[in-house]
């Protein structure tokens, strides 16, 4: 699996791989289902939902304005609890900090929980190239490290695979047949990994939030293996996001209502760990040793930019991939990056600024919102799909084909009196074509559409020539109204068509 676009497939064919995959498409829509019902019901039995979504998206629009003051304040902080901090504009400076620690405390094994950024750094590789053995404790990871496969959700990184492709997966680690059995399986796993967690010379974390006001790192988790990983080794290294900052403790109320609703359903996730600094003489375990490695990797090129901005506000609840009608028919991979989703969508192109690249991963969205319905900080991302693909069209990277025929619309359609023309060809054209109210001809720009549906046939009458029928009935309606709703349905005509200088017209 090729982990970004320059191995040569389209997302368009590798969407075709992934619908034809009968296993991956019944385990995904399995799960975002099932995420997505927890989600809404979380939510409406927190009763105030839209002002706590609100609140969130306020917190982070503040933290992202104030990004250098609060980075700054972090770091200060951080530094003065002992913490080693290092900034890392790119992701070799990230990875390259990252193998300088290993190889000056001689490290042998690293035991990872969940990171997104180091999947997007790749950093399990570099690691296994100076001979350093890189384990995920996270279960859902290690089961896509066994497979060398990407994650496939930002959340449940194998939510592709089902339980009788896990139980092959670990019955090879094992070396022994193991039950398709999920407490068999995750058994498994915790005894595998419970000699790796005291071994470890060094322990890897992501970090969910960081909050400036104290330089604490904040990890939620539901499995304890980051608990592990924070405590047990000498060494702890956390690769962090520059925009994870969020200003204060009370923030992270806001943030830890949002974030488990969003992602899981939860009201709270199993553990959630806010660490201060290396071990102290009085604490009981801890490491002797903490970095925190802060990766830029792209994300500074959206500070300043009025239409990307707002893509720093993202939490990685994973919400609008559960929402979206295109990543649960086709998955993760289908994108090509680290990120899937509506999310992997805008950032993978938007992070590498290279539209050229990731162009068609803009269009694989049916631009329906439901992403911005789902997102706990009302990030807009149906509408950054959009400026991708006006920023695609404006660098030169359009579809010749599709230009041509943009033009063509515009020419046909520009004018009533083409259109209508244009109108009755087709109505006499798709007597040809049409059978039983459709037409199923797979050919042309008919094909994609048809392969899966039916092009509606063109009615017999058209709206405009309905027009005048449904225009006398609405008048004869509003004869009978009452005054009062008629006088407040001129109002709200009157003010928009004034820009709402009257009050009205807005709900």
């Amino acid at each position: 699996m090729s982990h970004g676009a320059k191995g040569g497939a389209t997302v368009k064919e590798r969407a075709e791989l992934a619908l034809n995959n009968d296993f991956l498409r019944k385990a995904v829509k399995f799960t975002t289902e099932r995420l997505k019902n927890g989600k809404l019901q979380a939510t409406k039995e927190h009763g105030n939902w839209e002002e706590w979504r609100e609140r969130g998206r306020q917190i982070r629009l503040h933290t992202i304005a104030h990004l250098d003051y609060y980075l700054n304040l972090f770091v200060e902080n951080a530094r003065a609890n002992g913490v080693h901090v290092h900034f890392a504009e790119t992701a070799q400076e990230a990875v390259d900090i990252s193998m300088a620690i290993a190889e000056r405390k001689s490290a042998k094994t690293v035991v990872k929980s969940k990171s997104m950024v180091s999947e997007e750094l790749h950093l399990n590789a570099a690691l296994e190239k100076i001979g350093v053995e890189a384990i995920e404790t996270d279960l859902g990871e290690y089961i896509i490290q066994l497979a060398d496969e990407p994650p496939s959700h930002i959340i449940i990184p194998a939510i592709h695979k089902n339980r009788f492709q896990i139980a092959e997966l670990l019955s090879e680690d094992a070396g022994e047949k193991l039950e398709a059995d999920t407490k068999i399986l995750a058994g498994y796993v915790r005894r595998r990994l419970r000699s790796k967690f005291l071994e470890a010379d060094i322990g890897m974390t992501g970090c969910n939030f960081a909050i400036a006001e104290t330089g604490s790192m904040v990890l939620f988790e539901n499995e304890g293996n980051a608990r592990m990983v924070t405590t047990l080794p000498k060494t702890q290294i956390t690769l962090m996001g520059m925009e994870r900052i969020i200003p204060s403790w009370a923030d992270l109320e806001v943030m830890a209502t949002l974030l488990p609703r969003s992602a899981t359903g939860q009201k709270l996730t199993m553990y959630m760990s806010g660490i201060t600094g290396p071990r102290r003489s009085e604490d009981a375990d801890g490491p002797d040793e903490m970095h925190i490695i802060i990766v830029d990797n792209g994300r500074s090129l959206q500070l300043g930019d009025p239409e990307f901005q707002e893509l720093l506000n993202c939490i990685r609840c994973g919400a609008c991939l559960n929402a979206c009608p295109v990543y649960r028919h086709i998955g993760g991979h289908a994108y090509g990056g680290t990120y899937s989703g509506p999310i992997g969508a805008v950032l993978t192109p938007s992070l590498q600024k290279n539209i050229a690249e990731w162009d068609d991963i803009a269009n694989a969205s049916s631009l329906c919102g439901a992403c911005y319905e789902a997102c706990p900080v009302k990030i807009p991302l149906h509408e950054m799909l959009i400026y991708l693909r006006r920023r695609k069209v404006e660098a030169g990277h359009s579809n010749k084909l599709e230009d041509a025929g943009m033009k063509g619309f515009a020419t046909l359609f520009s004018k009533s009196g083409r259109m209508s023309a244009v109108l009755k060809l087709g109505k006499i054209g798709q007597k040809f074509v049409a059978r039983d109210g459709g037409i199923r001809l797979k050919v042309g720009p008919l094909k994609g559409w048809n392969t899966y549906r039916v092009t509606p046939t063109l009615p017999k009458k058209s709206f405009r020539q309905q027009w005048p029928t449904l225009d006398s009935e609405i008048r004869e309606g509003l004869k009978e109204m009452s005054p009062d709703i008629k006088r407040r349905l001129e109002q709200a005509v009157l003010s928009r068509k004034n820009g709402g200088t009257h009050g009205h017209g807005h709900g």
